[in-house]
């Protein structure tokens, strides 16, 4: 038999968070005494002062304070599966909240939303479309159920999806492709480069920045895109996102001698696995279908690898 139970534990943190036993009392409904009984028990069970009064206000001792930080950790627990078991009682959830980073195909991404909403039809989606770091932050401040994104994010693991190809491209026209040489990047940074800002409030980071003599930063990378194919600049996009682009001569990949491509493995991040609703856990499984059936489908072309 344990010597003391959660809820002394929660008394005493209620003492500690709120200033004394009448506050504490006033705060989690429970009476004054109620409250110094169970703390007092608390010190006898474990032959060790925790509380020492100065005035109106208790404090914990050092002993007290070593105690509660682990005990904090015990409750935070047992709130998290009382959490767990309302979210498994409710059944279905009403909403799903989903952050896609930018770079994700929207075919994937439109292939999942699809069958999720066959077969989910009245649980409503909340999709962010964040960029870099900005999805971790959601992730963070527990705006999301779950991220898709590039970036590693600290605490979380995730599953890979798929692999993101990102190409240099310009305009047809652009002073990039007039030179018959292929090009280094000393040559770029004599044009302006697009750019896409990091969606997080806190990050003053921007996509891909070569230190170019000139930049224009957007907010998403349509924007970008738009202004490539208006010959304002060079960038490196999802090659997804430029292949009608390519295909129409509205765009032309530059002739890099090293680093003309780059490859980026997009992950699929849960924010509590345990507290996910089915309609959360369908999403995510068609996300991971959806992002298989679109690799598989744009595989490199190994006979024609100007082409891939």
């Amino acid at each position: 038999m344990h010597k003391v139970t959660l809820e002394q534990w929660r008394m005493l943190k209620a003492v500690v968070d709120h200033g004394g036993f009448a506050q504490a009392g006033e705060a989690i409904h429970k009476s004054a005494s109620t409250i110094n009984h169970a703390v007092h028990k608390l010190q006898d069970a474990l032959g060790v002062q925790i509380l020492e009064v100065r005035g109106r206000r208790a404090f914990l001792t050092l002993a007290g304070e070593a105690l509660l930080r682990r005990a904090g950790q015990l409750l935070e627990e047992a709130q998290a599966i009382e959490d767990v078991a309302a979210y498994l009682a409710e059944g279905t959830e009403a909403q799903v909240r989903l952050a896609v980073d930018q770079i994700f195909p929207q075919a994937a991404l439109a292939s999942a939303l699809a069958h999720f909403s066959a077969a989910y039809p009245q649980v409503r989606v909340q999709l962010h479309e964040p960029v870099l770091s900005g999805g971790a932050e959601l992730l963070y401040e527990g705006v999301v159920d779950l991220l898709i994104t590039a970036s590693s994010v600290q605490g979380f693991l995730g599953d890979p999806l798929l692999s993101t190809r990102f190409i240099c491209v310009a305009h047809p026209d652009h002073p990039l492709h007039q030179s018959e040489r292929p090009l280094s990047l000393r040559d770029l940074r004599h044009h302006r480069q697009l750019v896409v800002r990091d969606s997080a409030r806190s990050s003053t980071l921007d996509a891909g920045w070569l230190k170019a003599e000139q930049r224009w930063t957007v907010g998403h990378l349509s924007t970008s895109v738009g202004m490539l194919i208006r010959g304002l600049g060079f960038a490196w996009v999802p090659e997804h996102l430029v292949t009608t682009a390519l295909t129409s001569g509205q765009l032309k990949q530059v002739p890099l001698t090293a680093g003309g491509t780059r490859h980026t493995v997009v992950q699929l991040i849960h924010a509590d696995q345990d507290r996910e609703g089915a309609a959360t856990q369908f999403l995510a499984d068609q996300l991971r279908l959806a992002s298989q059936v679109y690799d598989a489908d744009h595989q490199p072309d190994l006979d024609h690898p100007e082409l891939s």
